[in-house]
């Protein structure tokens, strides 16, 4: 049996048929405003909540008080005394660009992981990550090497990156191969506002629903509905486009 960290995410985990593998890297991609940060904080905050299981956010753009008024304003009222209490560990822009060097973030990093008391890590965003390196070999060593640490830690990570194409496939990157699960956040403008949609396209070692799924973001986060035959763009006969 595979192990499975549950996202606690409305009907994203009937979609991954339980959950993210245990001790995996998923990458999360979408346009901007698609709801990849609420997603991670979402996961995070659910993994405190629900599972008892604590984690690490990761922010190379958004300061602390950012993310505690993003989460407290889509509903999760009580993600600073889970800061506070140490349950979430945040390390926002201001310590990990303090040095303008990997090595020093990650050593920040690894100081935390000594003690294995945390099971769920975000990294928002990757593209921010990366300005670290300076050609795609360093950026694919690093890379390999920072998620061989987080799986070896323990840490079921996610990690954000900024999709530029409405639809994933005209825009694949060298991430989207070295990391265990790629889901896809989509957004396409209506008369009336934008849909939303997931497409969770890879997920290694497990059966995964390939569907592409409505969601909604309101207060207490994202909503997937489950039942996609009514909704889904693979079976619309035409595009919401």
């Amino acid at each position: 049996m595979i192990e499975q960290t549950k996202t606690g995410i409305e009907g994203l985990d009937d979609i991954l048929n339980g959950g993210i593998v245990k001790n995996s890297t998923t990458l999360v991609s979408g346009n901007p405003g698609a709801g990849k940060s609420i997603l991670c904080l979402q996961y995070i905050y659910n993994g405190v909540e629900k599972y008892d299981e604590k984690g690490i956010y990761l922010s190379f753009e958004e300061d602390e008080s950012d993310l505690r008024e993003a989460a407290e304003s889509i509903g999760f009222e009580n993600w600073q005394d889970h800061v506070d209490n140490g349950d979430i560990k945040v390390y926002d822009k201001q310590v990990l660009l303090r040095e303008n060097d990997f090595t020093s973030s990650l050593d920040i990093l690894l100081e935390e992981l000594e003690d294995g008391d945390y099971d769920r890590l975000v990294l928002d965003s990757l593209a921010m990550f990366e300005l670290f390196f300076e050609n795609e070999k360093e950026k694919r060593t690093y890379l390999l090497k920072f998620t061989d640490i987080l799986s070896d830690s323990g840490l079921t990570t996610l990690m954000t990156n900024e999709q530029g194409a409405v639809f994933p496939d005209t825009e694949i990157g060298l991430e989207n191969y070295l990391t265990d699960g790629n889901i896809y956040l989509i957004q396409t403008p209506t008369d009336t506002g934008v849909n939303r949609y997931v497409w969770v396209a890879k997920m290694r070692k497990q059966n995964i629903e390939t569907d592409i799924y409505p969601i909604e973001i309101d207060h207490g986060g994202i909503d997937v509905h489950q039942n996609a035959s009514a909704f889904s763009m693979m079976s619309e006969e035409e595009s919401p486009i």
